[in-house]
This record gives structure tokens, sequence and C-alpha cells, in this order.
């Protein structure tokens, strides 16, 4: 590349004293340079500056969760006996609602999978691990079945929007191919979301990945908004008649997809974000805490919640903040066009993170502890922004168990997992009336059955299972 392009890019980096980024210049071929131009090119140097010195405005997490109360929530145990919530809603009104919205073609979902399978010990994108106890298949595979069966249960195409990251794009994109998308066809969109650097804690120096590369990462699923903008997903859902979208993480594969009471319950609210939530066991537990502060919505992280407000308990010894988010939403479309003018506005959170990086030298650094900082924006600060936001309680065990940590860890492991989704379906059949013999597993394709409902209408009473059996699409 011509002088003149490291000239400008160094006249770029000075001012904030970034122009290491360079050191490996002139041992860069024509291409190599090309790459990092532009990744330095693409990043707000002075955002950087600001949000390491800590001049960007961010919200007291500690102050307001003082003045934090309660959500407005429909709680598990009215939705189990059928009572009305809090707004006046039934359960079988809420489903009602929600069934006609499916039927009609409202809702589409939108599944993000950007994360990488380094901390499972698996080499791939995480959406390609084999979750399925028995069948094997994949975390994608699982939420495309859920999806293809909402379809044909309500007898309408329901689009699903993929989210991916540059970790994880070509790769996700070479296995949807390989695999005929999953049978979801023309029913399947793809997109990129975009990525932010991380910095040296100690210093604020941006990092390397590579001599020709900088280290980014998925910019959090607060990039979202821009993303679905940028990709024409959101012009993409106008065509298609899309109104309400279900957001999940691809992680998680106990999520009730489109649940039509969940669904329901948002559109009766007349509410533009709702959000599902688990009852938390722990006041520390590792989940953001929603609460209203200031008559707004908000999803206070663990790690900014006082132990003295998240400790707090009714007259009846129950958790005040008991609500736990797990990244499961209903959005209505009009108001993430409306977003895309906020998406600025979303505060940044930082987390301390081991990064791998290239030093001065071009030696790869692998880090024992925490030695950058990365910043990223999450999709639930949305929350404040929205009219009428609402809560719904569901089960733990029906709807979150995410697959994040390396065997050997207590929970969040492949055999954890596996022994939940195995457990609810075990639960499903019995419910239905059907038999397990001791020692017994069986696990339910969403093709078979997305529901306990469905296993209901599929499965004899008095069925009784002596092996174990997946049951997929084509089971008699």
């Amino acid at each position: 590349m011509s002088e003149s392009v490291e000239r400008e890019l160094i006249a770029a980096l000075e001012p904030h004293a970034q122009q290491h980024l360079l050191a490996f210049w002139q041992t860069l071929d024509e291409h190599q340079q090309a790459q990092l131009a532009e990744q330095i090119g693409a990043i707000d140097l002075p955002l950087i500056d600001a949000l390491y010195r800590g001049e960007v405005n961010q919200p007291d997490w500690a102050e307001l969760s003082l003045r934090a109360e309660p959500p407005v929530a429909m709680r598990l145990a009215q939705r189990q006996s059928g009572q009305a919530s809090a707004l006046g809603i039934t359960p079988e009104a809420a489903r009602q609602r929600g069934s006609e919205a499916l039927r009609a073609g409202e809702v589409g979902i939108l599944l993000t999978a950007g994360g990488q399978g380094t901390r499972l010990g698996f080499d791939l994108p995480k959406s390609l691990y084999p979750i399925g106890p028995l069948s094997s298949v994949t975390l994608l595979e699982l939420h495309a079945q859920k999806a293809r069966a909402i379809a044909r249960r309500f007898g309408v195409s329901v689009p699903l929007y993929v989210m991916t990251s540059p970790a994880t794009h070509e790769q996700t994109v070479r296995f949807l191919d390989k695999n005929d998308l999953l049978g979801l066809e023309d029913d399947l969109f793809v997109f990129c979301q975009g990525t932010m650097p991380a910095v040296d804690a100690q210093t604020g120096k941006l990092l390397l990945a590579e001599r020709d590369q900088l280290f980014l990462s998925p910019d959090g699923h607060g990039g979202t908004v821009a993303a679905l903008e940028d990709s024409g997903a959101l012009v993409h859902m106008q065509g298609r008649g899309v109104q309400q979208l279900f957001y999940l993480q691809v992680d998680n594969p106990l999520v009730p997809i489109c649940d039509p009471e969940l669904i329901g319950y948002h559109l009766l609210a007349e509410s533009e974000l709702t959000s599902l939530a688990v009852a938390k066991q722990e006041p520390q537990e590792k989940l953001g805490n929603f609460a209203m502060v200031d008559d707004r919505l908000q999803v206070i992280e663990y790690s900014d919640f006082p132990d003295e407000v998240a400790e707090r308990r009714d007259a009846t010894g129950e958790l005040v903040f008991w609500a736990g988010s797990v990244a499961v939403h209903v959005f209505d479309v009009a108001f993430l066009k409306r977003a895309v003018d906020l998406a600025d506005a979303l505060p940044f959170h930082v987390a301390e993170k081991k990064v791998s990086y290239v030093d001065s030298s071009g030696e790869r650094i692998e880090p024992r502890e925490a030695n950058a900082l990365k910043f990223e924006r999450f999709i639930f600060d949305l929350l404040p922004h929205a009219r009428n936001p609402i809560v719904v309680e569901y089960a733990e065990e029906e709807s979150f168990a995410p697959l994040k940590n390396a065997p050997g860890a207590a929970k969040d492991t492949a055999e954890y997992v596996q022994g939940m989704m195995l457990a609810q379906h075990s639960r499903w059949l019995r419910g239905a009336g059907a038999e397990l013999a001791e020692g017994v597993e069986v696990e339910i394709s969403p093709l078979y059955a997305c529901d306990a409902q469905q296993v209901v209408e599929k499965v004899e009473p008095g069925r009784r299972f002596e092996q174990s059996v997946y049951l997929a699409e084509c089971e008699d």
C-alpha cells in the first residue's frame, strides 16, 4: 500500500497513543496492510479513549439499585392456577391472543449465535455444539427444528433471523449450506453483528490478535439493533408482515420459542418489550435483576447489584428482587425500528477478561489472569425506553439451561444441559400418562412434539418405553 496510507494511519493513531498498532506494518503484505487499515479505520478512537478513562457517562447502578422496586410481573403461581395477572390478563386469554398472532404470521424469531465454543473446549461456534443427548443434534439444528415445528403447528411461515459474529459467521454459513439450510429455505435470514476492540487494562492500548489484526470481539447483544438495520433484516421483517420478534440466545436449548402465552401477555399488555424471567434461588445468583427504577424497567447486572439490595426479602421471606433475566424477550418490531435511533444512547458495560495478544516483539502472550477491558452494549438496556414493559415468570426447568461451562463445573455444562433436556421430556411423557422403565432416556425432537400439550396429543396413555429412544419427526 502507498506510504500515504501509513502516514494517514499514524496521524489518526498518534493523538490517542495507539501508533503501536503499526509496529509490524513494513513486514505485512499488501492484503494484510489493507485488512489492518480497514480495522483501524472502523474504530471510534475518541470513544475508546473516553471509555477507558471513564469519561463516558455511565449509570450509577449501585445508586439506582438503592431506590429500585420489583417489576410488574405475571408470576408462575398465578399462571399455573389460571388466575388473572396484576394487569387483569388470564393465561387462557394470553394463549388465545398469542395463537391468533402466530396463525396470522405476525411473529418471527431472532436467534443470536455469535459465541465461540472455546470455553467448552470446542473448536467450532457454540451454535454447532452437538447438544442432543441421544440425537447429537446441534444447538442451531434444535432451534431451527423448533421454528419449523411452530410454523407447522400454526400453518404459517415463521422466519428465523440468525445473528452471527465475525468469529462464527463463515463456519455457521458453511454448516447451513452443507445441511440444506436446516429445512428453513426462504425462512432463514443470516446476518453478522459488529465488533469492538479490547484494550490493555493497565495502559488503555488496543490489543493486536495477530501482527495484521486487531483483537475484536462481538459488540454485545446491544449491537443487535444496529445489525438488524444494517443487514436489511428490519426491511425483510416488514416485507414478511412480522410485527413481533421472539428473541433468544443459541446456548439455551430449553427456551419455549414462540410460546403463545408469552406472546399473548405481550400483546394484551400492549407492551413493546416483554421479558421471560426465572425466580432466583439465591440473592447473589449470577443473573441480571429485573427492577423498576423511577417507573422504568431495568436489568441490573448481578455484579452491579449491591448485596444489601439483593438480599432484601418481603414479609413472606421471599426475595424482593426475585426476577432473574435469562435473555429471552419479545420485541415489538416497530419499537426496534424506533430503537435504531436509540442504539448509540445505550450504556457500555465494561468487563475484565483474559485476552491473548501479540506483544511488541511479535510474540503471542497467553495471560493467566484478566489483562484486558472489553466494552459491550446489552439489548436489555432498551427496557427503559420501551412502553409498558412486562416480565413473565417461567419455571427454570422448562425454560433455562444455558450451555456455558466446560466439564467439571457445577452447572451449565453439556452434561447438565442434556440432563435438563431429558428430565423435561420425561415430565412431558409422564404427564401424558406414559411410563418409562428405570434408566430409560427419551429425547423428543421438536418436530415430534414441541411442548407438553403436543406430547399429550401424540402419546397414548399407558404407553411404556422399555428402551432409550429419540422420538424424531418420522416417529409414528
